[in-house]
């Protein structure tokens, strides 16, 4: 595992924590928009991550004995399919013809969780980059 990968993974992990817990959010600060650009309820969003190696390239790296990934990516931010939350209020502009308004499949204690998810890995990701940081330093003064 070269120097430079160890790095490059820590900071591909950092990006797309950073992301998880910018669509977080995203998703807390719209728990009550009822109506979206397109009329509809905001739906709750998810990041989707994949490790950068496909299955080919894992093969060649196991067959030369090479253990360094490429690190994560975000390869999409989609829509969460579950149901929307009806919520008795006939006040409400976007009450239908019954009172009931259709509310945002977002739950706040989950984007908490997850959000809390995002920061713990985050910080690891913080940690590695540090370490293998420290261990060029430690190298760089044994050449002295």
């Amino acid at each position: 595992m070269s120097f430079l990968s160890s790095l490059n993974i820590s900071a591909t992990g950092m990006t797309a924590q950073r992301l998880r817990l910018d669509v977080a959010a995203e998703n807390i600060a719209n728990v009550e928009t009822t109506r979206t650009g397109d009329g509809s309820p905001y739906r709750r969003k998810l990041v989707v991550l994949e490790s950068k190696n496909d299955f080919r390239t894992a093969l060649a790296r196991a067959r030369h004995k090479q253990t360094a990934g490429g690190g994560v990516e975000a390869t999409a931010i989609v829509e969460d399919g579950t149901q929307l939350k009806a919520v008795y209020n006939p006040s409400h502009p976007d009450a239908d013809a019954k009172g009931y308004v259709m509310m945002p499949n977002v739950d706040v204690v989950q984007e908490t969780t997850d959000a809390m998810a995002a920061t713990r890995s985050y910080e690891a990701n913080i940690t590695a980059f540090n370490a293998v940081k420290q261990m060029a330093q430690k190298a760089l003064e044994i050449g002295k």
